[in-house]
Parts: C-alpha cells; structure tokens; sequence
C-alpha cells in the first residue's frame, strides 16, 4: 500500500487515475484541486485538500506523509512544476510522476503526423520547459508523454525517451494503468517515457 497524492484530481485525467487507483489497489489517496469541495471523498481511503499548485507552502503542507507525488495538470506546466519541485524538497518528498505530452522531443514521426512535434507546434513549450525542469531536478521522477488520450481501447504500449512514438491516441485508463505501476511497482524511475495505442 501506498500513500499517494493525487494534484490535479479534478480534471480528466487525474479523476481517471483517481477511479482506477481505487479500483485496482489498496493505496490511500490524498486529493488536492483548486476546488476540493467539489469532491466527494471515500473516507475510509481518501482526504481531499484545496490548494494551489502554485503555492509552495500549501503544496508541502499536503504533501507531509506522502509517498508518492502524481500530477495530471494544465496551464503553466514549468511554474507548475518548479513549485511542485519545491515543494517535495519542503516535504523531503522523492518520487514524482508528471504528465506532459507526446512530441515534446519531437519524438513523433512522419507517418503520424511530424506537425504534432514541438519544432512544429510551439503550444508544447511548457510541457518541454516542465519535463526539463523536473529532468535537471534531484527528484525520483516519471515523465510521462502521453498520445491524444481518448476513451477507445485499453491496449498501450511504451516508448523511452529518444525512440520514435508508436501511435497517436490512448486512453485515458491505460494511462491509469501506467501512473499506477510506476507508483506502485517503482517502474520506470528516472525515465521520460511515451505512452500510446498501438497502430
């Protein structure tokens, strides 16, 4: 069991993870969002805490007994990152698991649509500029690309850092399933990794 903190818990992606941590481990989640009483808890293995990513103390204060750091967020990803940084060093905190986005390596190939690459397509700046800033960190880190993510088929596979992305979509449970075990089972530390559907 483990004790993991969920930031970002409200939106597509964490909500789905939320789900799926509940569903398929016996870990004991921490929720933080902007608007946690929106959120209704299982008492018997959740707490939920409003807080802003982007304040330090507030961030370490919910971090304090935790074991593992998820973040599933949107906007500005590198501040975002740098407080979440911080943060884990306040709460003397190592293992994080991010999310960004495919291409951010210009990773994706011509025959998936090269357009998707950050040389192409500048809206991927700050999932770069957070991927490096966790990357140049002493963290115990997981960065996780994911493709389009969707509801269709489960099935995924994972590329590193440095091999071409293997397809365009995934879904938003493999997706779980992935931030799960990097969690639970420790997979992938100090790795960068893309996460797609097969073609």
């Amino acid at each position: 069991m483990k004790k993991v903190l969920i930031i970002g818990a409200t939106g597509s992606i964490g909500a789905t993870a939320r789900t799926y941590f509940l569903t398929h481990s016996d870990d004991q989640l921490k929720l933080v969002a902007r608007h946690a009483n929106r959120l209704t808890v299982d008492p018997t293995r959740e707490t939920a805490v409003q807080a802003d990513v982007t304040d330090v103390s507030a961030l370490a204060a919910a971090m304090q007994g935790q074991e593992v750091v998820f973040a599933a967020l949107s906007g500005d990803l590198k501040t975002m990152a740098t407080s979440i940084i911080q943060a884990m060093h306040q709460a003397q905190l190592k293992r994080l698991i991010f999310i960004t986005s495919m291409g951010i390596y210009n990773e994706i190939p011509a025959s998936l649509g090269a357009g998707g690459n950050l040389a192409s397509n500048g809206m991927l700046r700050p999932y770069r500029d957070a991927a490096d800033a966790i990357e140049a960190s002493d963290l115990d880190y997981t960065i996780i690309r994911p493709g389009w993510f969707d509801n269709g088929s489960d099935n995924y596979e994972v590329t590193q850092k440095g091999e071409p992305f293997g397809g365009h979509d995934v879904s938003r449970k493999a997706i779980a399933d992935l931030v799960l075990h990097a969690a639970d089972d420790h997979r992938y530390s100090q790795a960068s990794i893309g996460i797609n559907r097969p073609e």
